[in-house]
C-alpha cells in the first residue's frame, strides 16, 4: 500500500533550455495548460543566441503532457550564419570574404529530473 501511494506521489523536475524566439510561445502555452514556470535566462554555447531555460516541477504523470506542449512550440530549423574566412597573407592583407554555413537552430534539450519534494512556502 505505502509503495503505491509512494509511485502516485512521484514528482519531477523538468529543466528545458529553449532558444529566445520559441520561448514565449512555450511559456504562455504551458500557463494556459495550467504548468507554472520559473524563468532562467540563459545563452547557447555555439551560436552565443539568448535562451530560456524553463524550469518546472511538476507529478509524473503530468510529464508527457509537458513535454507534449514544448514539442509543439520549440521547434528546430535551418539558419545561415555567415563565417569569415580568416587571411591566407601576412597581416598587411585582408581578404573579408564570408561565406554561408547553414546550421540547424532552435528546437529544446529538455531534462527531466526525479525529485524527493516540492515545498512551496
Amino acid at each position: 500500500m505505502e509503495q503505491t501511494k509512494q509511485k502516485e506521489n512521484r514528482q519531477v523536475l523538468i529543466l528545458a533550455v529553449l532558444p529566445g524566439e520559441d520561448c514565449d510561445d512555450t511559456i504562455q502555452d504551458l500557463n494556459d495548460e495550467g504548468f507554472f514556470v520559473t524563468l532562467l535566462s540563459s545563452s547557447g554555447g555555439f551560436l552565443k543566441k539568448k535562451s530560456t531555460t524553463v524550469m518546472i516541477g511538476a507529478k509524473e504523470e503530468e510529464l508527457d503532457e509537458i513535454l507534449a506542449v514544448i514539442r509543439r512550440n520549440a521547434r528546430s530549423r535551418t539558419e545561415t550564419v555567415y563565417q569569415a574566412v580568416p587571411p591566407t597573407c601576412d597581416s598587411n592583407c585582408y581578404s573579408g570574404a564570408v561565406f554561408p554555413m547553414q546550421v540547424r537552430t532552435g528546437g529544446a534539450t529538455v531534462f527531466v529530473m526525479d525529485l524527493r519534494s516540492i515545498e512551496k512556502f
